[in-house]
């Protein structure tokens, strides 16, 4: 927990309900996101039991599996759960937009927009990620047929759970996750992964404080987990005893008795649903009241360029993710992940005051204001004159940085400052720091207005830097080192279209 973070949560208790720890939302908001609640059984491995899934908050779809141990109702609900979230994925593939390339030589197209969905915490991530594991080698003919859509079902599902572990992606986002990214309550950590407590000590309702509110949130029977896991009292008392009711319906070959049964699970599961369900539209609201960072649409960009690579591949009749990655492929996904995220770590610092404020107290950053411009200031001590401005900022930050250190400022990313002298000033605490600036004011030797800091203007440089580097290197698939277990060799449980009979195995489970 970082200091400030700290001190939000000391300030939460005092006044009884969350406090910010970012101006900024860091994340993208689709008008038209899929929430998804899943319930499973306890006891079994992701076992589906209920989900509620839907676009609007009025308009829920409940799907229930009433006997979660059978095989067939597992899938048939993996059936109608396809048969709600594929139509919501392709009713995204239609207008596109040209995108340039190679220096605006070329051009690609890519979907206007993109799905998103929302689950309330990160054990809903690892369900869908598990769901999709299980049904996306599904055959569709021979031995243990599923639905044609429960394959494709299980390659989407894969695919929103491979983005939710990209730092900054929005297609897959967990409610809990993204709430406490942005407010700091007065609880720990592990009591922030409830819903319902994180919500209402962000926005409690009228009359009460966030505290009193998360209270009474904990208790099961008002406000029921989110899932995946369900309540174990819920499961003995009220659970168990309904399903024994419809397994023995189930047997006796009462047609009437089951439905009755069936409807009493329905109405049981919906109860354990809909709290969560009112207070996932309540936690959106919350975040839909912050304004976008400045990077959130480039990194939705990106979420729009994989879904419509991804799309276009499946339409083309491309083959299931493997079950497992090589070493090759796992060390590549690795090295993009890492520098993802420490691209997404400075993105969120460049748009928020309150992120830099953390480097800031690392020495990482300082704000000061510029009292010294020479904006015209041209080096000639070269093969040929160039614009070479200085600027004097005072700052009340500790200044770690060395003279000769390249430093970027925020609001003028495109250009660089080297410190040229570092100068304490006994009085007040401040330091003078001298800049020499290069970049982003044009080619000529007169800068644009606006691209040299004026005096006056208060202004933050720091270290960070969102500058290319070149990606690693790897070897190809076939020149695995035998350090990792040499080039890989061909197995049946490589190629996910001739499985056989023990894909209905459930190995993965």
């Amino acid at each position: 927990m970082s200091t400030l973070t700290a001190l939000a949560k000391a300030q939460a208790v005092a006044a009884g309900r969350a406090q910010p720890i970012a101006t900024v939302r860091h994340a993208y908001l689709s008008d038209l996101p899929l929430v998804f609640i899943p319930l499973t059984m306890a006891g079994e491995a992701n076992a589906p039991l209920a989900a509620m899934v839907g676009t609007e908050e009025d308009r829920p779809e409940l799907l229930i599996v009433p006997q979660p141990r059978d095989r067939g109702q597992r899938f048939d609900f993996a059936a109608r759960l396809a048969d709600i979230l594929l139509p919501y994925v392709e009713g995204f593939c239609g207008a596109t937009e040209a995108v340039p390339t190679d220096r605006k030589r070329d051009v690609r197209y890519r979907y206007l927009e993109a799905p998103q969905i929302i689950v309330p915490a990160p054990a809903g991530i690892g369900f869908i990620r598990l769901f999709g594991r299980s049904t996306r080698f599904r055959r569709t003919d021979g031995d243990y047929p599923v639905h044609p859509n429960v394959p494709l079902l299980g390659r989407w599902l894969t695919f929103f759970a491979d983005r939710a572990e990209q730092p900054g992606s929005s297609m897959l986002l967990s409610l809990t996750d993204l709430l406490a990214a942005h407010w700091a309550t007065g609880q720990s950590g592990h009591e922030d992964a409830h819903l319902g407590s994180l919500v209402n000590w962000i926005a409690p309702p009228p009359g009460t404080t966030g505290a009193a509110a998360a209270r009474l949130a904990e208790d099961p029977e008002v406000c029921p987990p989110a899932g995946p896991a369900t309540d174990p009292g819920f499961d003995n008392d009220v659970l168990g005893p309904a399903m024994d009711v419809y397994r023995a319906a189930t047997e006796a070959d009462d047609p009437e008795a089951e439905r009755a049964a069936y409807r009493q699970l329905t109405e049981l599961l919906h109860g354990q649903l809909a709290p969560t369900w009112e207070l996932m539209w309540r936690g959106l609201r919350v975040m839909r009241a912050m304004p976008p960072g400045a990077s959130v649409d480039g990194r939705w960009a990106q979420d729009r360029d994989v879904f419509s690579d991804f799309s276009l591949y499946v339409q083309g009749g491309g083959a299931p993710q493997a079950r497992r990655d090589g070493a090759v492929a796992a060390a590549t996904r690795l090295h993009k992940l890492e520098r993802a995220g420490q691209s997404y770590a400075i993105e969120r610092a460049f748009d928020d005051p309150l992120i830099m404020a953390e480097h800031r107290l690392g020495g990482e950053a300082f704000v000061g204001e510029v009292t010294l411009s020479a904006p015209t200031r041209v080096d000639d001590t070269g093969k040929r004159p160039v614009l070479r401005p200085r600027i004097q900022v005072v700052t009340t930050d500790p200044v770690l940085f060395t003279e000769g250190t390249t430093l970027v400022s925020p609001s003028r990313q495109a250009q660089r400052a080297r410190v040229i002298f570092v100068t304490p000033v006994e009085e007040g605490d401040k330091t003078e720091v001298v800049l020499e600036l290069s970049g982003g004011m044009g080619r000529g030797l007169t800068a644009p207005p606006g691209s040299v800091p004026e005096v006056g203007e208060r202004i933050c440089y720091t270290s960070l830097s969102l500058g290319y580097a070149p990606p690693g290197t790897f070897p190809s698939r076939e020149e695995t080192p035998w350090t990792h277990g040499g080039p890989p060799q061909y197995s049946i449980a490589d190629d996910p279209l001739d499985q056989g009979d023990h894909a209905a195995a459930e190995d993965w489970s």
